[in-house]
């Protein structure tokens, strides 16, 4: 049963791992057959007691292969004692003891039955790949295990995981078995692609050089469907040797199309497998010797801030990059031609991001709410979801209705989690089933799913177009009849996209034909059931605005530009403004009844800066959207008083009718503050809370910056004060000091910490202290006039004046005014506010 496959060595001791304990590790380097040997080992082992082994597999090829090669080793189909379970298509039986299925199967299983009471074992292959629904079904299932299930046994397995942190997530005493690899020597060979030329022209020149330098069949790697088809199109117009067959692999693909990419080549025939990273793990491609890499992989990458996924293409990781190159040395010694420079090899990373980093997180915020979960951080995961996305996701599914506002699942959430597709289109399908659209509903969202396949397709026919009206009406053409596909389109992709609406139809439990016949708006309704926050609104220049805030646009003119409403099924989120690929447009009469859920009436008074006055409006709006708009002639007073200090917030102080004592009141209170911290933070250079919450009481019945003219800001001051304080303000921080003249001189506070006395000189005589305010403790800071009223010095220390410096100036005011007085001695001489003194 285990031929000569290197684990076959490992498998007493993996035995005797799970007899001793419940989780382990399987580090087996490729080819060492891990995936089709430890399962099949598995079955005759006393802990097993009848149960079954659910083995995950990340791809759908990567599963019916393993359990049809599982199968064939035991001389039976798959299906019998070996089963699979993909989307679309399941071989299981009563007599099945070991199920390999794709990840999101195995979430579907634990939320049916978290205890998973007929199953034994779990094994996770290929873990190093890290989908999100691969850690989602780990997190559960080390749950299950905790709350539930302690005899259920975890295997992870892979061939290159850093099994550290996987030992500490699954326990201390996780023991991690290693096995080595049955690879022959494989010689890389860079051939960067130069940076003028095309990476299909490449890619098919390298090819064909390959051909021509090496024997056995070629395995080409490149980053999606469209560079695989565009690359034999570069082949099929070159001259390639005799005998050779070129196959493309890749996961939309009709099952049996992947079946005969991956079967050997006929004798005497060479074959060329253009594959995306599906055949990057798992599958085993008899007669391959030569890779083809290109370096390239393509992923989904999500933006919490638009909300918009976009595919992204990157370089492969390091990891990625050796698995890729060990496919070439699985039977013989073999070759990789690597696309990229050796010096650049250098600079990739170590390992890909996991998904879950990256990902849309709606589908798995809504599968931890049905699992009982409102928090991610109450599971063990290796990388926990990213707050800002899981926030998101939440948000959404709330505007969905699959949660409520606690973050609980909703009933209609549950029903939303049943029909095994992404939350949008499940909401979508149970609201159009309401109104009577399902096999409507079930044919667009097929159509969503994979919308390349009529892509290709004639605007009258399949709508190449962004109208997705078009080609709804294709997909369905082709439904309700024989014929073949429209022009242009992806037969294969058109039958997919009927089984797919069949399926999702039997799901929702509705006859077909609809009982409600569908119109021009139709499609667009049910868009906004899944896109809610895609709604899009016209702007004035031709752009729209979404619902969630996010401006897009409509690449070029046709036929949607003249919507008033649309929503975007799909944006390229590049940009200010998005691009938009596929929509359908909407009249608002369908959009408030559609979004009826989502409308929110809203009542807007605030401060207009143009008419400086605040205006209250009463607002329909769907997100950021406003679909109606009236005036309020008498909105509630404590907003009004809201926007009134909002408008003096805009406006600055200024726009308060200051005084010259309101001024000199506010700068001495600032003084005290500054000083005395106890005493309320009336005035800054903005509004303060505090005055804010004086002025209130005074804006009753106040609409505008005229009406603000009327308040008395002396009033607004002191009415928040008490009468001790009023006495203090009075005292430490007085109007005027009485100087040696007899003269009462006003204070300046207006820079608090250092107020300034001008006084001239000569009424100063006899004094021999600074003036101190604030209880003593802060001299003023003296400006000494002539008599001219003209600063001739600025000091905090009198006495110092006197003594130091009086004499120097006294020289210069004697000559400048020789008939005022200029005593020898000004402490004893008798100050005045005239020339000379009357008695002098």
């Amino acid at each position: 049963m285990y031929n000569d496959l290197p684990i076959k060595a490992m498998i007493p001791e993996i035995r005797q791992l799970f007899r001793d304990q419940d989780a382990g590790i399987l580090i087996a380097e490729p080819g060492a057959g891990k995936t089709t040997v430890v399962p099949l080992a598995m079955l005759e082992e006393p802990w097993l007691d009848g149960k079954k082994i659910i083995m995950l597999e990340p791809r759908r090829l990567a599963a019916r292969s393993a359990a049809s090669r599982m199968a064939a080793s035991l001389g039976e189909k798959a299906g019998e004692t070996i089963g699979y379970r993909v989307r679309m298509d399941t071989r299981v039986s009563p007599a099945t003891r070991i199920e390999v299925v794709t990840e999101g199967v195995l979430t579907r299983m634990l939320q049916q039955d978290q205890g998973l009471e007929d199953t034994a074992m779990i094994i996770f292959d290929e873990f190093h790949e890290r989908h999100l629904h691969g850690d989602l079904g780990l997190a559960l299932a080390l749950e299950s295990r905790e709350m539930l299930r302690p005899d259920l046994k975890l295997l992870v397995m892979s061939a290159t995981l850093d099994a550290a942190p996987v030992s500490a997530l699954l326990g201390e005493n996780t023991r991690v078995v290693n096995c080595a690899g049955r690879t022959f020597p494989v010689e890389t060979r860079y051939v960067p692609k130069p940076a003028a030329a095309e990476l299909e022209s490449w890619t098919a020149r390298t090819i064909i050089r390959a051909l021509d330098e090496e024997q056995g069949d070629i395995l080409v790697f490149l980053p999606g469907a469209r560079e695989i088809h565009r690359t034999e199109r570069e082949l099929i117009q070159s001259i390639l040797p005799e005998k050779v067959n070129i196959h493309t692999l890749y996961g939309s693909m009709p099952a049996e199309k992947q079946d005969e990419a991956i079967r050997p080549a006929a004798d005497g025939w060479r074959k060329v497998v253009l594959s995306t990273s599906i055949a990057e793990s798992s599958l085993t491609l008899p007669g391959v010797k030569v890779v083809v890499d290109a370096g390239l992989s393509r992923a989904s990458s999500f933006s919490p801030r638009t909300g918009m996924s976009r595919l992204v293409t990157l370089p492969v990781s390091k990891a990625s990059a050796d698995q890729r190159r060990g496919r070439a040395g699985r039977l013989a010694p073999g070759v990789c031609y690597r696309l990229w420079s050796e010096e650049a090899h250098g600079a990739l990373p170590e390992t890909a991001r996991p998904e879950i980093i990256s990902a849309d997180l709606a589908p798995l915020a809504l599968e931890l709410a049905a699992w009982g979960v409102q928090s991610p951080a109450e599971l063990r995961w290796l990388d926990i979801p990213p707050d800002a996305a899981y926030a998101q996701a939440q948000a959404l599914l709330r505007q969905l209705g699959g949660l409520d506002d606690a973050g609980r699942i909703t009933p209609f959430g549950r029903r939303m989690n049943t029909l095994g597709v992404h939350p949008r289109l499940a909401s979508m399908l149970l609201r159009a089933a309401e109104l009577g659209l399902a096999s409507f509903a079930s044919t667009l969202a097929a159509l969503l799913q994979e919308p390349a396949g009529l892509r290709g397709s004639s605007a009258g026919a399949g709508g190449a177009g962004t109208d997705l009206r078009p080609r709804v009406d294709a997909l369905l053409a082709a439904g309700s009849s024989a014929r073949p596909p429209a022009a242009g389109a992806d037969g294969a992709a058109v039958r997919r996209m009927l089984q797919e609406s069949r399926q999702l139809r039997s799901a929702l439990g509705s006859p077909a034909p609809d009982p409600v016949q569908p119109d021009e708006d139709s499609c667009g309704m049910l868009l906004a059931f899944a896109y809610p926050d895609r709604i899009g609104q016209r702007r004035e220049d031709g752009r729209y605005l979404l619902s969630s805030g996010r401006g897009v646009r409509l690449a070029a003119a046709e036929s949607l530009s003249r919507s008033a409403y649309l929503v975007a099924a799909e944006a390229d989120d590049q940009g200010a403004d998005a691009r938009i690929l596929l929509a359908a447009p909407l009249r608002e009469e369908t959009l408030l009844r559609a979004a009826q859920h989502l409308l929110h009436e809203e009542v807007q008074v605030a401060w207009d800066r143009t008419t400086k006055s605040v205006r209250a409006h009463k607002r329909q709006r769907i997100g950021a959207l406003v679909l109606k708009e009236s005036t309020i002639a008498q909105p509630p007073e404590d907003q009004v008083r809201e926007a009134l200090l909002s408008g003096i917030r805009m406006e600055g102080l200024d726009s308060l009718p200051w005084t010259k004592s309101s001024r000199q009141l506010a700068d001495r209170m600032r003084f005290l503050h500054l000083h005395l911290p106890e005493w309320p933070d009336l005035i800054e250079d903005h509004l303060t809370d505090e005055l804010a919450e004086r002025l209130e009481p005074y804006l009753t019945g106040m609409r505008s910056a005229a009406d603000l003219k009327k308040l008395s800001m002396q009033d607004v001051l002191l009415g928040g004060i008490s009468w001790t304080q009023r006495q203090q303000l009075d005292e430490e921080a007085p109007t005027h000091i009485q100087v040696p003249s007899g003269s009462r001189i006003p204070v300046d506070y207006s820079h608090p910490e250092t107020p300034v006395l001008a006084v001239r000189l000569q009424e100063m005589f006899g004094q021999q202290e600074t003036p101190r305010i604030g209880g003593g403790r802060v001299p003023v800071t003296l400006h000494l006039l002539s008599p001219a009223h003209r600063p001739v010095q600025v000091t905090r220390d009198l006495a110092n004046f006197w003594r130091e410096t009086y004499f120097e100036v006294k020289k210069d005011l004697k000559g400048r005014y020789p008939k005022h007085y200029w005593p020898d001695n000004p402490l004893e001489a008798a100050a005045t506010n005239r020339a000379k003194p009357r008695n002098s």
